[in-house]
């Protein structure tokens, strides 16, 4: 009666055990833009802390989310790899990649062991046009922010010499032709287009080439790891010209890495829209904050969201199992930390604003 009872008991208990959801995290959590990999890795754990509290019931037992990070560095191959392991390791889901050089590759990856990928930084309009089935993103693209960016250069700020650097990565060289293609609709032909890279430091050699075509504006496209040299550089070239960047310009890292030289003639476009006005921006950050001991750098909000929707999608299915909660991902739709969160056929979000700011007073303002 007795071992009737324990197998009884054991059997209940089994029944009752939480089942370990695994999600992947890919980004750069060493290197240069590190504190952007952490920013968005921090964003998902936060978005598993709460489904976890909640409570969320799969297949008739209680879900325990756990997030596996990996390191991508950044770097296309890297991202490969990762990607790889993130598969073999069994993961539902992964929250990434950080990057479009990292992204692209990594999809295929993706792609080939079924897995949904939902990236909240990846801005590149050529991840989500591979026709992969797991290939989502929660955040506007690179050709929404080029539109932004030549509007506001050309109808706001009446630059008609602008010139274009770019990093040559899948995400610099990406908003550099969306910039190039939205000025030459509006008539403008940059005065210099010139390349570098994402590890470079010393850009004396591209600016003096560009400062004899005397441009008013300069467009760098790229991450503030490189984008704040450059700016500097400019300055002790006596270059006037206005200093104009996209989202990976757009944080406290240029500022705090520009110093001085930043000043109210640095401009950036944000895909997105700002904290403050994003439906839960403000309680966010503050949650954000408290949980993690540093305030959100720039994507964290993204990569929740991101997380939120795969686990939407799994609650949908009431599976976590990929080949059960994928078709689903097309059906998502929840009001998420940075707006409503839905996609397109593509794997695109449905809503996908972009901000433009400016610097004043030592911090980003949103210009209107």
């Amino acid at each position: 009666m007795l071992a009737v009872a324990g197998v009884t008991m054991a059997a209940s208990t089994a029944v009752l055990a939480d089942v370990v959801v695994k999600i992947g995290f890919a980004g750069p959590l060493t290197g240069p833009i590190s504190h952007v990999g952490k920013d968005e890795q921090f964003g998902a754990q936060l978005a598993l802390e709460d489904a976890n509290a909640k409570g969320v019931t799969l297949g008739g037992q209680k879900a325990r989310f756990e997030l596996m990070a990996e390191d991508d560095q950044a770097d296309p191959r890297t991202a490969t790899t990762v990607a790889q392991r993130l598969v073999d390791a069994g993961v539902k889901g992964v929250v990434g990649h950080v990057t479009s050089g990292a992204a692209i590759p990594a999809s295929r990856i993706y792609e080939q062991g079924g897995v949904p990928a939902v990236t909240p930084s990846s801005t590149t309009p050529k991840l989500t046009r591979q026709g992969f089935k797991t290939t989502y993103r929660v955040i506007a693209n690179d050709i929404q922010q080029g539109n932004a960016m030549a509007r506001f250069a050309v109808d706001v700020l009446k630059a008609q010499r602008i010139a274009v650097i770019d990093d040559r990565t899948a995400y610099g060289q990406g908003l550099a032709d969306a910039l190039v293609d939205s000025l030459k609709q509006r008539g403008v032909k940059p005065v210099g287009r010139e390349f570098t890279n994402d590890k470079a430091t010393d850009f004396a050699a591209i600016l003096t080439k560009l400062k004899a075509a005397k441009p008013d504006a300069i467009f760098y496209g790229g991450m503030d790891a490189q984008g704040a040299p450059l700016l500097k550089q400019m300055k002790q070239l006596g270059i006037t010209a206005k200093y104009l960047g996209g989202d990976g310009a757009c944080t406290a890292e240029m500022i705090k890495i520009a110093g001085t030289a930043m000043s109210s003639d640095v401009y950036c476009t944000q895909a997105g829209i700002p904290m403050d006005k994003m439906p839960a921006g403000k309680a966010f950050n503050e949650r954000f904050t408290k949980r993690f001991g540093v305030p959100v750098q720039l994507y964290a909000p993204y990569s929740y969201d991101a997380a939120s929707a795969l686990i939407e999608a799994m609650k949908l299915a009431n599976s976590a199992e990929p080949e059960k909660y994928l078709p689903l991902m097309q059906k998502v739709a929840f009001k998420g930390v940075t707006g409503n969160i839905a996609f397109d056929a593509n794997g695109d979000v449905r809503e996908g604003g972009v901000a433009l700011y400016q610097f004043n007073a030592g911090k980003w303002e949103v210009r209107p």
